[in-house]
This record gives C-alpha cells, structure tokens and sequence, in this order.
C-alpha cells in the first residue's frame, strides 16, 4: 500500500484511510464525539459518512454553547461567583472551545476521507 498522508489536525486515534480499520476506527471516534445515546441508533454505524456528517454538527454546536457561554459568563456569574472563581470558568471555557474547534476541524477531515478525499502534503 502507498504511503497515506493525512493533514494537520487528522485525530491520532484513527488511522489513515486505506488502512484496513480506517472506516471502524473512524465509527467509534466519531460516536465519542456525539452524545453517549447517540450509540443505540444502528444508522449511524450503518452509515459512516451520514455519521460524520452529524458529528461535524453537534461538535459545531458545541462551539456555539462555548462562545456564548464566554460571552456572557461575566454577567450571568459574576456576582454569583467570587472573582478567581470566575477566572477558572473563563480560563476553562476558553480551554474547551479551543479543544472543540480543533475536535471540528478533525471531524471535518474524516468526513471528508470518508466521502473519498485524498490528501496531498504541501510543500
């Protein structure tokens, strides 16, 4: 088999594609994005690419929540919470949303191999 480059931000926990556990490895990090029940429903296993799709979703709504709840953590918290408290909120907020976009941009790029796009290095 040649060598499969993935890109920058390509989850450590699933292989490349071609890679004879590609498509299941790809499942099971995917269904760990979305939420636990989402295991029970037989399609999403059934359908990869359908999977991906929705997990794309979900985790961009999750960054939505995040953003918001940054946006107005001060004033919803902020006489409800003593100051380094709210410090930690903030911090751990700005800490998720980070994890989240780059959770995002993997999700997109499995979606995209399992629709057939091949990577290429850039030199």
């Amino acid at each position: 088999m040649d060598e499969v480059h993935v890109p920058p931000g390509w989850p450590v926990e699933v292989p490349p594609p071609g890679d004879d556990d590609f498509v299941e490895s790809a499942v099971g990090w995917l269904l760990d994005l979305c939420p636990a029940d989402y295991r029970g429903y037989d399609v999403w296993r059934r359908h990869p690419r359908a999977l991906a799709w929705i997990a794309v979703q979900h985790v961009e709504g999750q960054v939505a929540v995040m953003r918001e709840a940054y946006r107005r953590a001060r004033v919803d918290l902020g006489e409800r919470v003593p100051p380094e408290a709210l410090r930690e909120v903030l911090g751990t907020l700005e800490r998720e949303g980070l994890r989240l976009r780059a959770a995002v941009r993997a999700a997109s790029l499995v979606r995209d191999a399992l629709d057939g796009q091949r990577f290429t290095p850039r030199l």
